[in-house]
């Protein structure tokens, strides 16, 4: 059996898992609590992060890393696209959320508001919340501009970058962070992704002490 270890609202796990589901590879679920690493866990990756996937005697580590393999051992239904201005476009997508997008946006709300309490790293940094708060307009904007010029993030097609920004996007709506009504091209294409099969599993997720924004399971929010 596949193995996954990760933390639920882990915007780099749940793009794993959203990739998993999928394509239909089934995986078990261990949580993994990585800011109290044991040395098994850094034997696993001695980076201590998560995602990490187990597949056979194989450890593979790094998100991108591991989905882009996922890819390659199962093509199908493919979320790459097969052309290389294509390839490129969702790279640079998939960058853009897990480099700018959690940088800005989430690193100071969920982070500053949900990890900082779990880690018991004390209080969150008001003025990191409210440049999160500020920060994530201009990438909702950014993207219903791509949307509103393409079916999805990366073009006409369903991909990754699709993943990776629901993956943070998920996160950030657990806490009621997602201003939807910011645009209804963001919000209809946050929709569609909610409604799949494969993404489920992420809204049956729960944090003890951090109960789940009313709407956030409600495919008609």
């Amino acid at each position: 059996m596949n193995r996954l270890y990760h933390f639920p609202l882990s915007p780099f796990c749940r793009k794993v898992r959203l990739t998993l589901a999928e394509k239909k590879l089934e995986v078990e679920l261990v949580e993994e609590r990585y800011w109290e690493p044991s040395a098994e866990f850094l034997r696993r990756n001695p980076a201590g992060k998560v995602p990490i996937l187990k597949m056979d005697s194989k450890m593979l580590t790094e998100s991108q890393a591991i989905c882009e393999y996922l890819e390659d051992i199962a093509p199908n239904p493919p979320l790459m696209p097969r052309d290389p201005d294509g390839r490129f476009e969702v790279r640079r997508l998939c960058a853009w959320f897990d480099d700018k997008f959690h940088e800005e946006v989430t690193s100071n709300l969920l982070y500053e508001r949900v990890n900082k309490k779990l880690m018991k790293q004390g209080y969150p940094d008001s003025k990191a919340v409210k440049l999160g708060a500020q920060r994530i307009k201009y990438h909702l904007d950014y993207m219903a501009w791509l949307l509103d010029q393409r079916r999805w993030l990366a073009g006409d097609e369903m991909t990754l970058a699709d993943f990776t920004a629901a993956a943070h996007l998920s996160c950030l709506d657990y806490n009621s962070d997602v201003d939807w009504h910011r645009s209804q091209n963001v919000k209809d294409w946050y929709a569609k992704i909610k409604s799949r099969p494969s993404f489920r599993p992420l809204l049956a997720d729960q944090v003890p002490g951090f109960p789940p924004s009313k709407h956030y399971t409600d495919l008609d929010f």
